[in-house]
């Protein structure tokens, strides 16, 4: 995988567009503080109207949907934040091509992967980062962080726990692992050649995390990744008495050894703090020290 291009960089009165690829809307409150966070910037927030549809646990139909994505993507807009995550992404790119536009900053996470790493796949940077829903419940720093590298700002290193296997740089590749793992062999998946994954995820069971990591075993994407750097898994441990490896043994004995630079305990995923991670941008892994390093924007 090659870097990516970096969008013009967010300055304030900017126009941002906020949609809604995946899943509906649940609650209001914590969405409408997110957009109040953005609008704390200085930018110029516009909601699509999709924001409150609904098709079952889809925020629309896929052509309300991928109305709204391409409206974003066409439109006077220098970013597109995204609302939530949920489930819905990968059925928007499904014999999708995107449109002739100039590139504009994508930011969100979770379910949002499929759309990170399809853009990547166009030669397009973008950002894993909060959505509209948990921005509002970020740490100062790392809701600063997003800013920053919106604007073309240095950010600083991520400190985690080094494995060891000394430093490693690629192209830094951030996702959720389950939805990560639904798209390899996909035409969604970017070239996973000299790339630093960073992988999180939410409410899997060791086993899943197990059954899933030794897929990409078992695929060899493992043997063209430079380092890998690990996030959050939330709320995975299963509950006490039910025979079960922890999370870290399972990524220990999963990942352990690939002999390249692995970093765990990162600050990014679900739960705050969800430190912003440029897609397809410059990275140094060191996985002695456990830091992870972005490149200058």
């Amino acid at each position: 995988m090659k870097a990516c291009q970096i969008p013009p960089f967010v300055q304030p009165g900017d126009d941002l567009w906020v949609t809604m690829p995946s899943g509906t809307l649940r609650e209001r409150q914590d969405f409408d503080q997110g957009v109040s966070v953005l609008r704390s910037q200085h930018y110029i927030v516009h909601l699509s109207p999709n924001v409150t549809a609904q098709w079952g646990y889809l925020a629309g139909t896929d052509t309300q949907r991928r109305q709204s994505l391409t409206a974003g993507l066409k439109g006077d807009y220098t970013g597109i934040f995204c609302g939530r995550g949920g489930y819905g992404g990968a059925r928007l790119l499904e014999e999708w091509e995107w449109p002739p536009s100039p590139p504009k900053w994508l930011v969100g996470f979770s379910d949002v992967t499929a759309l990170l790493w399809g853009l990547a796949t166009q030669g397009v940077a973008s950002v894993h980062g909060p959505v509209m829903t948990t921005l509002a419940q970020e740490p100062d720093w790392s809701q600063q962080r997003l800013f920053d590298w919106l604007a073309g700002r240095p950010i600083p290193a991520l400190t985690g726990k080094g494995w060891g296997q000394g430093k490693a740089t690629g192209i830094l590749l951030p996702g959720n692992l389950t939805v990560a793992t639904h798209i390899l062999g996909t035409p969604l998946c970017p070239h996973l050649d000299q790339v630093i994954l960073a992988l999180e995820d939410v409410g899997e069971a060791p086993y899943r995390l197990d059954r899933m990591l030794t897929q990409w075993r078992m695929s060899g994407v493992f043997k063209q990744v430079k380092g890998i750097a690990l996030g959050r898994f939330s709320d995975c441990n299963v509950p006490a008495g039910i025979p079960s490896l922890t999370v870290e043994e399972v990524l220990r004995d999963r990942l352990g050894d690939l002999d390249i630079p692995i970093v765990s305990d990162l600050p990014f995923g679900h739960g705050a703090p969800n430190a912003a991670l440029p897609v397809g941008i410059p990275a140094q892994l060191d996985g002695d020290q456990g830091l992870l390093t972005v490149g200058t924007p």
